[in-house]
């Protein structure tokens, strides 16, 4: 792998804290040691049996009246310095700990559900890519619903909302909670489903903190998003469920695409394959028009190099032809001289002649029959003769 800079490895880093929603806002446990004091921040750390955590505020006020030793709720979230490459969490509110049983219970349910796994990201739904229904489990009496409704039609009035309520606190309410997830995770009609109420106390949100919920949460077979409280608010149900959304507006923002923008992703994406395509085409021809001229330039190449050896092989075997001629030619004088000596007639032509008599040689006086006439052959004709006597 590349080695990248400093710079690029710290960017890096700031990018995975500020692209974690859930780090966004942690509310954080832990007892003050180490405090510095400089002149627009207050520098500290907290810390429990096993770790620490250095921390940052930049407010005297929100420190005031604590001091080391202190057992401390921190309502913040963490910030790491690209140019210092340093880690701290930021912390904007500090109360003293200890906020009762309800927040022993809320932190002892958590441990519990955490180690159980009901909290692990490979159990998260992924939401779906195309939305057309929503389920909302609130109650239909507030503000909630209402800002959930509005801000789904005004991005996108195709969207569809099925309301399931219930009681958002007080007796009853979680169970009721129980039963509306229930229905959804059952009800085929609805793609995703929102939990959502306003913000306000730990105690008003109690119902969202219980394991009744947490499970029905767990084991919904719908994608759930959490909208309980503000964005500075955590609840039980925000770890189970499959997303949190920091405010039930947000939650609604999240699940749908405002329909302007999707025209205007739909025109650019269309133009982007129209400018891809002629690209595509410009480069294929482009590419074409190379191999045919490449192609082209070795055809011509190929023949130059046939008709090269074409022509070096035609010479060859001419002059091959004109030798073999050359030989056979002097061996054909010269089986002609040889034969040319063995021609009677070039006999006849030096005077001597051939005598036949009844169609054979007569090369002895003795075998001349004196009644039949003689024909003498000369080399350029023959004479017919009378025997009239034999001489020996």
């Amino acid at each position: 792998m590349q080695a990248i800079s400093v710079t690029q490895f710290n960017n890096f880093v700031k990018d995975i804290f500020n692209n974690e929603e859930l780090l966004h806002t942690v509310n954080v446990v832990g007892e003050v040691f180490g405090v510095s004091r400089a002149k627009t921040a207050i520098y500290f750390s907290v810390k429990d049996e096993q770790s620490t955590l250095p921390c940052v505020c930049f407010s005297s006020a929100i420190f005031e009246n604590i001091k080391e030793g202190d057992l401390v709720t921190l309502y913040g979230g963490p910030n790491f310095y690209t140019k210092s490459g340093r880690f701290n969490y930021v912390a904007y509110k500090i109360e003293p700990a200890g906020q009762g049983l309800l927040y022993q219970r809320f932190m002892e349910l958590k441990d519990k559900l955490e180690k159980e796994g009901l909290f692990d990201q490979a159990h998260k739904k992924p939401m779906p890519k195309t939305i057309k229904r929503i389920g909302v489990v609130t109650s239909k009496e507030g503000a909630v619903i209402q800002d959930i409704k509005n801000i789904t039609w005004r991005r996108n009035p195709s969207v569809d909302i099925v309301l399931y309520s219930t009681k958002v606190q007080g007796n009853d309410a979680e169970k009721e909670i129980c039963d509306g997830i229930n229905f959804f995770s059952d009800y085929d009609h609805v793609d995703v489903v929102i939990v959502a109420r306003g913000g306000g106390s730990m105690e008003d949100l109690s119902a969202y903190n219980t394991e009744c919920v947490a499970r029905a949460t767990y084991a919904c077979k719908k994608p759930i998003v959490s909208a309980v409280g503000h964005e500075t608010d955590f609840t039980i149900i925000d770890f189970v469920s499959d997303l949190r959304a920091p405010t039930p507006s947000a939650a609604a923002e999240l699940l749908t695409q405002d329909r302007v923008k999707e025209k205007e992703t739909l025109v650019f994406y269309i133009k982007k394959i129209e400018r891809d395509l002629m690209n595509f085409i410009s480069d294929k021809t482009e590419m074409f028009q190379d191999t045919i001229s490449l192609l082209s330039t070795k055809f011509e190449d190929y023949l130059t190099d046939k008709s090269y050896m074409l022509t070096s092989k035609t010479e060859k075997l001419s002059d091959y032809i004109d030798n073999y001629l050359k030989d056979e030619t002097h061996k054909l004088e010269l089986k002609t001289s040889v034969l040319s000596k063995l021609d009677p007639r070039a006999v006849l032509k030096r005077g001597y002649a051939k005598i036949e008599q009844n169609g054979k040689n007569i090369d002895s006086a003795e075998k001349v029959d004196m009644e039949n006439n003689l024909q003498i052959n000369f080399a350029d004709g023959f004479v017919v003769a009378e025997p009239i006597e034999k001489k020996y």
